[in-house]
Parts: C-alpha cells; structure tokens; sequence
C-alpha cells in the first residue's frame, strides 16, 4: 500500500524524500525540502517564475507542435497513422515536462496546469500496453520501424533503443506528480511499468544494463515512494551487471566498482554516478562509495571547466583525456551540469564536505544557468566558453533533452539551500528567503536575506519553536577563502588565507570550521541573529598549467560568479584580439537594466589588429566590459570568451583588410552563423580543429554544394587557397571528392582557366593558380563525399 500522502507529508526532492518512514540506511545527512524554502531573493525567484510563466507553457506548446504528445495518441490508436518523431526518447520530454511541471504544483496550486497535467497523464497511460510496457515506438508498430529500437523489447536497449531510459524519467515524472497532487494516476502507469521491469529483469532472467543511465534514480524514487524493496534491488541489478567489457562510451567498459575515472558520455556518466550514491546511502555498499569518491576526484582534478560544466568534447558528448578542456569546442551539455548538481549534491549528503557544494554552486551558477535565456524560451545545448559568433541560443531542438531537463530542474532549486541531520542545521547556498525544518531539540524558523550573488553579506535570523542547543554549520564558500576549487586545476591570483568574521547578536564570535563550514553549536532563543560577512573581491583565476588551452589566459570571478567578454560590450564589438595585463586594475558596477539587473566588470586592455602587408601589430587602449557568463548571448550572436589573455601570443589579433575579408559571404550551408567562418583569417592547428571556427554542410553527403565571394568592387584574381574541415576517423566530415571555382562574367558563372592545382588533402591549404580573371564575384563549387559531408575552415582569394 502507498501511504496517503496527506497523512504522511511525503516530500520527494530529485529522488531525496524528507523522510517520512524509518528505513535502515540512508544519507545521513537529509536536505530540507524545496517546499519548506520559500525565496523572496531578487535573483533566483524571478528565473523561477519565469520558467513557470514562460517555459513550462513553452514546451507544452512545443511537444503538441513537434508531435511528441503525438507518438502517445498514436501508440494508443486515438489517432491514425504510425507517424512518429524523430527520437525514441523524445517520449521523456513529456514526462520532463509534468516533472516540471508537478515541482511547480508544490510551491504554488495553479488549477489550469493541474488540468492539463491530468490530460497529458490519461493520454499516456491509454499508450500502455496490458503487461504495463511504455514505449511508443514500438507500440505503435510502424510499418517501418526505427532503426534503434530492435525487433523485439530490450534487445537494444544497451545500445540506443533508450527504453529504460524513458521508464527511468517516467518514474520521476510519476512521483513528482504525485506529490504534488496526491492522485495515483500516473504512478499508477509507473509501478505498472516498474513491475513489469522486475518480472524481465535480474538474476536468472534479462541480464541487460541500460544504454543511458536514469532508470536507476527513478526506481530509487520509487522504493522511496512506495517502500517496495524490489525496486531498490533492481536499480542495484542495473548497476551491477555492467561492465566489463562494454563501452567507455556508456561507462560499460568496466564493472561499476573497478571504475575510478570519469568516461565517456558525460550525462550518462553524471546520472550514473548519482544512481551510485543513492543505492549507495541506501544499502550501504561501501564500494560504490569508493568508486564515485575516486571518480569525483579525477573530475574536479583534471576535467572541471570553470564554469562547472562537464564534458569537453563533441565527439561522444564525452569527457576528455586529463586537463582536455578546449573552450571554443567546449561540450559541457547543459543536462551535462544538470547531473554534476544532483551527482554533488548527493555527494554532500554522503560526506558532509563543502567543496561538493562549492562545485553545485559553481555550476548552478554558471555552466547550468547558461542553459535558458533570461527571456525563458532559448536554449543552449552545450555551452561553449568561447566564440567567434558562430553560436547562437536556439528556440527548440529536434533532441530536446537539454530543454526539458531546466524546466524540471529550475523549480526544485530551493531545496539545495539547507540541509540537516539531527540537531545539525546546514545553510548550503545563499539567497534570501524563509524555511522550517524539525531538528531533533525543535522546530526551526530560519530568515535568510542577502544581495547574494553581488554582495557577501548574509543575514540569518533563527526563530527555534523554544530554547534550544543545536548547530547551525554555515558554508564558507572555495572563493571566499581563495580557493576555487579543492584541487590544483584552477587557483586565484591573491591566494592569500582569509578569516571570515561571524557575529551573533551583533557580537564577532570565534568558531571552528568542519568540512569547510563554520560551525555554531550554541542554545539558539527566538530573534537570535547571525551575520557572515563573505569577502567578495574580483578574483582572476588562472588554469593549472596542463590546461594548454587556457596558457597565457586568466578568467574573471566574483563570489560565484564567472565573467565573460562579450563583442556587444566592447568599443568594437570583438573580443578575441583584446589582452589584458593579469595586474590590470578590475572596477565593478551594477546595471539594473542590462541584461536584467547584473554587476559588471570593468578595466583596461589593448586590442592589437594586423596591419596590411606588413608584419607588425597595431595595439589600441580600450576600456574592457565583462558580463556574468550565464548572462552571454541574449542580445544575439557576437564574439565571446571566458578566458582572457594576458599575453598578445594568446589572442587571435584582428586581421588586416583583404579582398576575401571585405567580400560579402554565401553558401548553400543551411547556418547562416558559420559563414564569417571563411574569412576570419583564423589559423586552424589541423583540419580537425574546433577551436576554429568552421563551415560545413553535415549532415548533407553525396551532393554538389557551394560558397561564394561578392567582391565590394571588381578585382583581378589568379590564385586561391582552401583548408578544410574534416574530423575523420570519428566526425561525419572529410575532404570533398573535388571541388573547382567560377567567376563572375556579366550574369554568367565561368570556370576558371587552371594553370595547376594540389591535391585534395587534409590539415594544410589546398591551393589552386588559374588564368588571371577580372571579376565581382568568385564561387567556389564542392563535391561532397559519397558517404561524408564536408566543411572549410578558411578560403583565401589573391
């Protein structure tokens, strides 16, 4: 039997109850639930709203437009056809969506959404077959079938038919739903599917481990939820049965408890390592514990970006090699940093350490907030650190995980505030707002109020329900005391030691740190005042050395937050030719109508720009303005980057004027935003370099393509150079099967006359010499490969 959850005030926080029921094992240290913090701060609460008003109504919109809500009508012959869309998971950006949606329903009652909730919940559960299976690509039995999903149930499932994946967000959907309604509907659907799951699954049956990682959280939800063990066992089979053997890609290269470094596709990775902690707490297996604590190591020792992203690399959405962190290439997937929180938290919740909070709120802060438009209906799906304006927020994506993922995440914030353990009290994050919690000695009251993130002070007014002893253990933050992270991947410039000074009552007070918090064990009275005044200087940050691709370069921070350069901000709208001395002076002001309300930074540089046809550098002084990273790309694309050069070697100076420069640029790309790409005058390291900027025509192969030159005046030309883009072995580009130039004669295209030209050949310039033309206009006409797509890096005309 569930119990009724107005008897037992069942709260569920991304798979962490408020306990309601005793149980042998689990987190000794508990979070306070998200529906106890109610925030009034002027940072968190109008996101949160907003992607209550704007993005939740938003993707509701867009999963009936894109056919998503679809693939159940069909699966449930409601309607015809066996039309479906384009991912076998797109099902989970319903069941994100009333994820979402449901979190919202426990702060704030909205009967029209509740409506629709119980809509979409009958829609999907008239999808579900008798023996409780959920999974439209298959139910709907198309006549031809998707490639991923296999010819019968889970024989695919290692691979991409992502059926465990979906059942795992479908089971946090259901929870979240009931929590905040109370009604069986949809975690009926859930334990229907679940049991169905027991039956396959197990010693003597299926010995299958998911392809993609999240149906271990789920089942966890559920056993919390309903207290059936069976569940908790499955999730531990799930984990136990993978590897070795496998892919790295999906961390299926070796038994979950030999893996000790983080692999492969890094969503997959983070939701692993979060199902690890919480079967973990909950049976007290010993060895996952050691496993993820020698994983989270390798991560923030070798494979953290500063922003808190995770994931270096396009190819896999995977982790890179030690100190691989490239920042125009940069992946760090905005679901990616979505993991690393729950993945950190749970961390906490295990060891009671601050630096896992350090790193929850360095990505909250950043790597994860820069996922969503401040308007709330853009999104990023990886999350670069620098760019030539080649990226660009999107309105939807045809894999719409990243999208989904920050309206399910957004409104359970709240709950990473506080946490508590008996009669220990733990003030994790800082934004101003209310909460109660029931210690052992009593019920706690708690004011927060601060200018948190632009300013370090924090008041905190505790209210206990009656005189009581208990300790209050307040985060000192890495950055305040000059640490950015735990390890030696980043450090401050000023990495002098700090003294944080607390007062109670308006009197300073000594106290001992414990795992980075200061702890305040005193009889707490009603009214009872404390005050931490946080430094909050900006800090410059430079990368351990290994990082090769920050060498000569230093990042801005300021309490959490880490600072960008934006072409907007600038004199002349580029970023990527300014350097600035790491002993410059920074000023600091806040903008109330910039990009809704932020603190900017300020100093002074030189922005260096080639001269034409000579080898020196001219150098201009300029003022340099830097915003918040989350904040970067919602006025449009420009020029961006994280970090900064402090030597001219390391910036990319502004190229001198040439014919292909001034030219106006087109092609049959479907990107407008790659063209500038061609005639950057940037210097790729290889064909393969994506820390250049590149055009290309993926996932088009075997057709005749083009780009195109119009000259501001005509010219005569008689040579040209090109350096391609290919990223094989493992990319979808590789150098065309040939490619030839016209030229513009009246309203005509002509080929040029070639005198000689090289071979088509990868990580150098191809050149071609032809008979000198006189022309407006230059093409240049591409043969893709029979089975590749192609791309340029850089096409010179002289």
């Amino acid at each position: 039997m569930i119990p009724n959850i107005k008897k037992t005030a069942l709260t569920i926080l991304i798979g962490i109850s408020s306990v309601a029921y005793s149980q042998k094992n689990d987190y000794p240290i508990q979070p306070v639930d998200f529906t106890h913090v109610h925030l009034t701060d002027d940072f968190w609460k109008p996101k949160i709203e907003v992607n209550a008003s704007v993005t939740i109504p938003y993707i509701l919109k867009k999963c009936r437009e894109t056919g998503r809500i679809n693939n159940f009508l069909r699966a449930s012959k409601t309607i015809p056809g066996d039309k479906l869309t384009e991912f076998p998971f797109d099902d989970t950006d319903v069941y994100k969506l009333i994820e979402g949606a449901s979190y919202g329903l426990q702060v704030k009652k909205n009967p029209i959404l509740e409506k629709q909730l119980d809509t979409l919940v009958g829609i999907i559960a008239a999808a579900q077959e008798p023996d409780g299976y959920l999974y439209t690509f298959r139910t709907v039995h198309a006549e031809h079938p998707h490639d991923w999903i296999g010819d019968k149930r889970w024989v695919k499932d290692e691979d991409l038919s992502h059926e465990l994946y979906n059942a795992g967000h479908l089971y946090e959907a259901a929870t979240a739903h009931f929590t905040a309604t109370g009604k069986r509907t949809l975690l009926n659907v859930a334990i229907k599917n679940a049991d169905l799951l027991v039956k396959d699954f197990g010693q003597g049956k299926l010995q299958i481990y998911p392809g993609h990682q999240i149906v271990e959280m789920g089942l966890v939800k559920l056993y919390r939820v309903t207290k059936e063990k069976k569940y908790l066992d499955l999730a531990k089979f799930f984990l136990d049965v993978r590897g070795p053997g496998g892919d790295t890609y999906n961390q299926a290269d070796k038994k979950v408890v030999d893996q000790k470094t983080a692999v492969g596709h890094a969503v997959r990775a983070a939701y692993m390592y979060t199902g690890m902690a919480d079967v973990a707490a909950l049976t007290g297996n010993k060895q996952y514990l050691s496993s993820i604590d020698n994983i989270w190591g390798d991560v923030v020792d070798t494979k953290l970006y500063i922003t808190g992203g995770i994931g270096a690399t396009g190819a896999g959405e995977a982790f890179g090699a030690a100190y691989e962190l490239p920042n125009m290439s940069a992946y760090a997937e905005t679901c990616a940093s979505i993991g690393n929180v729950y993945w950190n938290l749970r961390m906490f919740l295990l060891h009671g350490d601050s630096k896992y909070i350090d790193v929850l709120e360095r990505t909250l802060y950043n790597g994860l907030l820069s996922g969503v438009s401040l308007s709330g209906d853009h999104f990023f799906y990886p999350n670069p650190l620098a760019s030539l304006g080649q990226h660009q927020r999107g309105e939807w994506f045809s894999c719409a995980c990243c999208i989904s993922n920050v309206t399910r995440f957004l409104p359970s914030v709240p709950g990473y505030v506080y946490a508590h353990n008996a009669n220990d009290l733990y003030v994790n994050l800082f934004m101003s707002n209310t909460m109660d919690v029931n210690l052992d000695a009593a019920k706690v009251s708690l004011t927060q109020q601060t200018n948190y993130p632009w300013n370090g002070s924090v008041a905190l007014n505790v209210d206990p329900s009656k005189t009581a002893s208990f300790s209050v253990h307040i985060r000192i933050p890495g950055w305040a005391v000059n640490k950015p992270v735990s390890s030696d991947l980043y450090r401050f410039t000023d990495s002098n030691s700090v003294q944080i000074p607390i007062s109670v009552n308006g009197k300073k007070i000594d106290y001992t740190v414990e795992k980075g918090y200061a702890v305040i064990n005193r009889k707490w009275a009603k009214g009872d005042k404390v005050i931490v005044d946080f430094p909050m200087p900006i800090q410059k940050v430079l990368a351990n050395e290994n990082v090769k691709s920050d060498t000569d370069r230093f990042a801005l921070q300021k309490g959490p937050i880490v600072y960008c350069l934006e072409g907007f901000d600038q004199p002349d709208k580029s970023v990527q030719s300014i350097v600035v001395d790491k002993n410059a002076a920074v000023t600091e002001s806040y903008k109330a109508d910039k990009l809704n309300g932020i603190l900017e930074l300020s100093t002074v540089g030189l922005t260096s720009s080639r001269i034409e046809n000579s080898e020196e550098l001219k150098q201009t002084k300029s003022v340099v303005n830097a915003i918040p990273y989350y904040a970067w790309n919602n006025r449009g694309s420009n020029e961006m980057e994280v970090w900064i050069p402090y030597e001219a070697s390391a910036s990319n100076p502004k190229p001198a004027s040439t014919i292909a420069s001034r030219s106006v640029v087109s092609s049959s790309s479907r990107s407008k935003l790659m063209l500038k790409a061609l005639n950057d005058q940037y210097e790729p390291a290889n064909s393969a370099d994506k820390e250049a900027n590149y055009l290309h025509w993926w996932p088009k192969n075997n057709s005749a393509e083009f780009v195109q030159y119009d000259f501001d005046k005509a010219y005569t030309v008689s040579s040209s150079r090109v350096y391609w883009y290919d990223d094989t072995p493992w990319g979808g580009c590789a150098v065309p099967a040939s490619w030839k130039l016209f030229y513009k004669k009246g309203e005509e295209w002509v080929p040029v006359k070639n005198i000689s030209i090289s071979e088509i050949a990868k990580d150098k310039y191809n050149s071609v010499q032809f008979e000198p033309v006189t022309t407006t206009a230059l093409k240049m006409e591409v043969q893709l490969p029979v089975d590749k797509s192609s791309g340029i890096h850089e096409w010179i005309v002289n």
